[in-house]
């Protein structure tokens, strides 16, 4: 197909969601920004968040794993549905109870105000990383197959997603991506039913038909027990279940739409039904992925990883499946960035910044001080996004979890101090501690062949981190009353 053709169906679709960024954003203040005046309604923010959790990453890393890791990515899903109850049961009824506007407040209440500024400076060095990294991958896809041969450089294309993205969450924020969420992720969906269905079709294969093949050729495999394998099976069950507990549970941008719920128990059908719909669509995922692999020898395909997909799509489907791949790849992008810059804007506004707090400043001052963050956002990612071209890694979900490892650490040993214990802590310490559990983590990863002979580290580098964190917040623990709140107080 016409790239020129393709970039006009990309630009359409931009201009429907600016639509609906228009049509939401209407008479929106600093709440519908935050939280959209908490009148979100559960179902579009279930379906919604499917997409947000999934991303473009999702879209293109998880089926080309297949050939080199079989179904094993389904150890994690089940740590991720563990997860997810524990978020559902135990996190967000703690949210609820205090009102919580950014999530991060919690660790005040609890732990005191550097523990507060701690948690959400590591939650903005997560989500910038992350958020870039994801919007790196399909920028790149859309270059390479779209935008290089009509002669756009890569960093102008950059900009004018960035843009783009910038123009529909400027004034609506949550309020805005409860809606084009929705969208995005009814378009992915479409997009990866129509893909598989079409591959069973070429291949003139059934069901039963291709999962036979795949079991024949080794991709179905699921469980690894060889305890000094990275994959090893419980090490990926309790990542899987650590890595949603610290990404979703305790991330703004997961949670900002979660609170955005009018009550809690609206909130946890939200959760609980994301779960059941995520995990049948990572089951397709992995089953589209082990179609690629026996379409690929059978059209002469070579490409592997991350490249897999696109080689396909773009070598062999006809032209209307390519355009529903564009639209649902980058339907998979949007939902994890447009939250993510939305959700940065608002925990800098309100955890660093502290406009809510300040009486000298009115409602046109915080708004005008909310602009200027989500314009200063937009400039990082743009040079984060350059920085991962410069980097340019073969498999960036592999790149994605080990950023998280590192980041999202500090954020649950901070939790889980806060939850499990009733101990203060003496407070200007607590960022030096922080710091300290991912420096110690990577001296460890370093240093793991000798100090660990045959055992390598995988995915359980986030639990590390975060325990490390956690032993070092009760080192510099106080008897409970002293550093923080009374735990009494939380309990309410």
């Amino acid at each position: 197909m016409s790239p020129a053709i393709l970039f006009a169906v990309v630009l359409a679709y931009f201009l429907i969601l600016l639509g609906v960024a228009w049509r939401t954003s209407r008479h929106a203040t600093n709440e519908s920004f935050f939280i959209g005046n908490k009148d979100s309604n559960w179902m579009l923010v279930a379906f919604g968040m499917v997409g947000t959790t999934l991303t473009g990453v999702t879209f293109i890393s998880v089926p080309g794993a297949v050939g080199s890791n079989g179904f094993g990515y389904i150890q994690l899903m089940i740590g991720y549905v563990l997860g997810y109850l524990a978020i559902t049961f135990i996190l967000l009824p703690l949210y609820y109870r205090l009102q919580l506007t950014s999530i991060y407040r919690y660790l005040e209440l609890r732990l005191g105000r550097r523990s507060y500024q701690s948690g959400a400076a590591f939650f903005i060095v997560s989500r910038l990383l992350g958020a870039t990294a994801r919007l790196y991958l399909v920028v790149n896809i859309l270059q390479a197959t779209i935008l290089d041969s009509l002669g756009v450089p890569f960093w102008l294309t950059s900009c004018v997603v960035l843009l783009l993205i910038l123009l529909y969450t400027y004034e609506g924020g949550v309020k805005t991506i409860v809606w084009t969420d929705t969208l995005q992720t009814a378009c992915m969906l479409a997009g990866l039913v129509i893909c598989s269905v079409f591959l069973l079709h070429a291949m003139d294969l059934s069901l039963v038909d291709s999962l036979e093949r795949m079991r024949a050729q080794g991709f179905t495999r699921i469980f690894t027990v060889d305890p000094d394998s990275p994959a090893y099976v419980w090490k990926h069950i309790l990542a899987g279940m650590f890595i949603t507990i610290a990404m979703t549970g305790m991330d703004q941008e997961m949670m900002q739409k979660n609170i955005s719920v009018r009550t809690l128990r609206d909130s946890q059908k939200n959760m609980l039904s994301l779960t059941v719909v995520l995990t049948g669509v990572l089951l397709l995922f992995l089953f589209l992925g082990g179609l690629l692999h026996l379409y690929a020898p059978l059209a002469g395909v070579s490409a592997t990883g991350d490249k897999l997909f696109p080689a396909v799509v773009l070598g062999h489907f006809p032209a209307v499946v390519q355009l529903i791949f564009f639209i649902a790849l980058i339907s998979a992008l949007f939902p994890s960035v447009d939250g993510a810059l939305t959700a940065l804007t608002s925990t800098f506004c309100i955890d660093i910044l502290g406009v809510q707090r300040r009486p000298d400043l009115s409602a046109a001052a915080q708004m005008r001080w909310r602009r200027r963050v989500h314009l200063v956002f937009s400039a990082l990612f743009l040079i984060l996004i350059m920085a991962f071209k410069w980097l340019d890694d073969p498999s960036m979900i592999g790149v994605i979890l080990k950023l998280a490892s590192y980041t999202y650490g500090p954020l649950l040993g901070l939790f889980a101090f806060g939850l499990l214990s009733r101990r203060g802590v003496r407070d200007r310490w607590v960022p030096l501690v922080a710091v300290a559990g991912p420096l110690l983590c990577a001296l460890i990863e370093g240093e793991q062949a000798r100090l660990f002979e045959h055992y390598r580290i995988g995915l359980e580098l986030l639990i590390l981190n975060g325990a490390l964190v956690l032993a070092g917040l009760f080192l510099i623990s106080t008897p409970p009353g002293q550093g923080g709140q009374d735990t009494q107080y939380l309990s309410k």
